[in-house]
């Protein structure tokens, strides 16, 4: 008797670990099926939207040349979508039109290169990197939404200006202020905070420029924008008041 309970013993000791690695086969292919899902939906998120009119298999440099290009295609897509603009619709950035802009147009570019040259300090300063590799998320990815916004005197209202339209003139002196855009139309969204009731309108600045012009015989606005202080089409908050200040003296806009 003891003898075979002993052989039992011995009998389960070597069954034990194959049922266990049976078990471990049975549920590794469900983890792999669960985890493929979620690294689609990841790479998916990523790909930069574009507009319907965009061909995926196409250079989508060959759509900003054509729009600075050809006067009529610019027409056609300001007139079917005129709350994108061109480098927006076929997922590509501001930095993006302005290099393909002076890279058909040079010869639009004016820079008095002897003359920043001569204002220009010398540096001697050598810099090092302190990063050596390029981080995970872009800084064009992230915004903080509370630079977008500004707010009255009162704290009652709450603006966000978009860039709906700029103009195609080269900003001189590229050297010393660096990429700028001259803005000529675009939308405000003001939110009165205590009733929560949205106001939106769209502003040709352009106009309205001239127009205070003739009615006052001088302006105050600054249509130049560094595109650094825009963020997805977004004008940051600092430039607000130079963009605005025209409507408010002609009192469009009541902030």
């Amino acid at each position: 008797m003891d003898l075979k309970r002993y052989l039992r013993k011995i009998k389960n000791k070597v069954e034990k670990p194959k049922q266990k690695h049976e078990t471990i086969q049975e549920i590794k292919p469900n983890v792999v099926e669960e985890m493929e899902p979620k690294i689609i939906e990841e790479a998916d998120a990523s790909v930069k939207k574009t507009l319907d009119f965009v061909d995926p298999k196409k250079d989508p440099h060959e759509y900003l040349k054509r729009y600075l290009k050809e006067q009529k295609y610019k027409e056609w897509f300001n007139r079917n979508y005129p709350n994108y603009t061109i480098y927006n619709a076929v997922g590509l950035s501001m930095s993006d039109y302005l290099s393909m802009k002076r890279e058909l147009f040079p010869e639009l570019e004016i820079i008095d290169e002897e003359e920043a040259n001569k204002e220009r300090k010398p540096d001697n300063t050598n810099f090092k990197p302190t990063i050596t590799h390029e981080p995970k998320t872009s800084f064009d990815e992230f915004v903080d939404e509370r630079i977008l916004v500004s707010h009255n005197a009162f704290g009652n209202k709450e603006m966000k200006i978009k860039i709906l339209e700029v103009s195609d003139e080269i900003a001189p002196l590229i050297t010393k202020f660096g990429d700028r855009v001259k803005v000529n139309t675009i939308i405000i969204t003001i939110k009165h905070l205590q009733t929560q009731q949205i106001e939106e309108g769209e502003f040709d600045i352009e106009s309205i420029e001239r127009e205070l012009i003739e009615k006052r015989h001088y302006t105050s606005t600054n249509r130049w924008v560094p595109i650094n202080d825009i963020k997805n089409g977004y004008v940051i908050n600092t430039r607000h008041t130079t963009l605005i200040s025209d409507a408010v003296a002609l009192d469009y806009i009541i902030f």
